[in-house]
């Protein structure tokens, strides 16, 4: 599974440390799975559930839009939709916290420092 891991990490970067997380949960993943709307940066699928997760990555906090986005695709694929905040990405406000909540968009944070240091490829 490590080696799995440190792949993804180093051949997708934030949205590979997000993958390799589910994966090191226990679930299948498939990274950038295709819908008409865009990509889902993380499908993964296991012990009954299946989670769609759309990881963010700005400085500024998500939009309506990005919410709205990441409910849809999940609607596609049948799946919980989730939306990472990756590292000090501010949590949504307004409207787009409504939408989320309206949605059930689950919202996650994960902070690269949290990794594991041998999960990381060496350079």
């Amino acid at each position: 599974m490590r080696f799995s891991q440190k792949r993804l990490i180093a051949r997708y970067g934030p949205i590979g440390v997000v993958a390799a997380r589910y994966l090191e949960a226990g679930l299948s993943v498939r990274v950038n799975h295709p819908t008409r709307y865009g990509p889902i940066h993380v499908l993964a699928w296991g012990h009954g559930q299946r989670r769609a997760v759309e990881v963010y990555n700005s400085s500024r906090p998500p939009s309506r839009e990005v919410v709205e986005n990441i409910a849809a695709k999940a609607r596609l694929v049948n799946a919980k939709p989730v939306l990472v905040l990756y590292g000090s990405t501010p949590r949504p406000v307004g409207d787009a916290l409504e939408a989320a909540n309206s949605l059930g968009v689950a919202l996650k944070r994960i902070r690269p420092s949290r990794i594991p240091q041998e999960v990381f490829p060496r350079k």
